[in-house]
């Protein structure tokens, strides 16, 4: 199952996320177990940096038994510099690809200057910031895979005034340690996520003096919501 080509397309903030979509996907028995409740529970709880708008949305129903999904948007006034979605997953007997019962997969966009978007070692510092953003707030996690994609488009007949557009799209998966009860600390893993949609957006550090934080050289500008 590779999950970084799953969670169909994306989100918004202030302590509770919503409720739609709050129970997530359900198995055959109707109930989700206590572990996949309390994780989602404190997905829908965390407090977040404010400049990320974070809400519940529909969760995919084919990856796993139970999922719950978000969608987030980094915000400046009325324009999304970046965008994502987050999924949890969960399979109480376990998965062979995981090595553990929850996965968390991830879709995160931000449209870039084409002169940073041709610079050959950009994958490698997106993925960098990924795995950064876990370890930065002490997070172990197992397995983690993904892609980093850089597109253009260039616009001609009707749309040739548009000036000419590079995005860059990080898909991600990995398998959060699990805690006491078996349930894995989702509000930090979630804290981490909106800290990789910052440094994608070009926001500066969360934390005053955070050096682990490399944020993106100023991009054309953001998108309209």
């Amino acid at each position: 199952m590779d999950e970084t080509k799953g969670p169909q397309e994306e989100a918004r903030h202030n302590g509770d996320h919503g409720s739609k979509g709050s129970q997530g996907s359900k198995g055959s028995t109707g109930t989700a177990p206590s572990a996949f409740t309390a994780a989602v529970e404190a997905l829908r709880t965390a407090r977040l940096r404010p400049q990320v708008e974070v809400e519940a949305t529909r969760a995919p129903q084919r990856l796993a038994p139970y999922a719950y999904a978000l969608e987030a948007a980094v915000v400046d006034g009325d324009e999304d510099l970046a965008d994502g979605r987050l999924v949890l997953l969960h399979d109480p007997s376990g998965h062979d690809g995981w090595h553990g019962t929850f996965r968390l997969v991830t879709l995160v966009r931000a449209e870039l200057e084409p002169e940073m978007a041709a610079d050959p070692l950009l994958p490698d510092v997106c993925w960098s910031w990924l795995t950064g953003a876990l370890q930065a707030r002490g997070l172990t996690y197992g397995e983690p895979s993904g892609t980093v994609t850089r597109a253009s488009s260039h616009y001609f007949g009707g749309l040739s005034e548009r000036p000419s557009a590079s995005q860059i799209e990080i898909r991600a998966s990995w398998t959060p340690r699990e805690g006491l009860g078996g349930v894995p600390d989702t509000a930090a893993h979630l804290s981490s996520w909106c800290d990789l949609l910052a440094q994608v957006a070009g926001l500066p550090p969360a934390a005053p003096g955070d050096a682990s934080i490399v944020t993106l050289p100023q991009r054309r500008g953001p998108q309209s919501r």
